[in-house]
């Protein structure tokens, strides 16, 4: 038997935010009016049709820590970049504005994780930690179906060439050039990777790069900014 599986990304748009953080930002460490952030969380609960304890945020840090959540909770997961659960009904949210989003279910074991895989994190692990710890919890490498959501692209991610050598020899096949020709990243490139090694086989990727997508928030393109989300659940 199968669960069903749900994955959703949002946008900008639909939220009560002010510029910069127009209008729908679901991050709470960027300076927005908490008001505001509270209301776009209850509106992206109430949309996802659940409660708004079932919706996990998580304070990220950029580690390649993670925590196993099985009941709702109205305060954020502190200090980890990763969450999994195995209990339906309960949606893991990473929130982004340029980092890769890395939604991960397998859907006959019963076990979902989501992941904010920036440049120190994604180099660090925390999507194979994550992994793991799925495994851990009766999913197996095979079964498990990816998505990596919007995030900025190779062509627009520039970075000095020591930094994209020292993630390279971490995170093989994320160094890149970018539209300019100079030294870059691309992390979901990396992950992607990396997944197939530990033998996931079902990964998928949203084309849309936050920089160039001026529906998309991105800190690259212009700080301060809002947050994206996207967010996992099992039926």
């Amino acid at each position: 038997m199968t669960v069903r599986i749900r994955r959703v990304t949002t946008t900008r748009a639909g939220g009560v935010s002010v510029p910069p953080f127009d209008t729908f930002n679901l991050g709470d460490h960027v300076g927005d009016d908490p008001n505001a952030v509270a209301a776009n969380r209850k509106r992206l609960a109430a949309a996802i049709k659940l409660p708004d304890d079932h919706v996990i945020w998580m304070n990220q840090t950029h580690s390649s820590h993670v925590v196993v959540v099985d009941e709702p909770r109205t305060d954020a997961v502190d200090d980890t970049d990763a969450l999994v659960t195995t209990t339906p009904g309960l949606a893991l949210a990473v929130v982004t504005a340029d980092c890769v989003p890395v939604l991960m279910a397998d859907s006959r074991a019963g076990v979902v994780a989501a992941v904010h895989a920036g440049r120190v994190g994604a180099a660090d692990g925390v999507v194979l930690r994550a992994l793991e710890s799925m495994l851990a919890k009766g999913a197996r490498a095979e079964d498990i179906s990816v998505l990596l959501g919007p995030s900025v692209s190779g062509a627009n991610y520039e970075v000095p060439a020591t930094m994209a050598a020292d993630v390279e020899a971490r995170l093989p096949g994320s160094r890149t050039r970018t539209s300019r020709g100079t030294p870059g990243l691309d992390l979901r490139a990396g992950i992607v990777r990396q997944l197939v090694g530990a033998g996931v086989q079902a990964i998928d990727a949203d084309p849309r790069c936050t920089v160039a997508d001026k529906n998309l928030f991105s800190h690259r393109r212009g700080a301060p900014t809002g947050r994206l989300a996207c967010l996992v659940w099992m039926e």
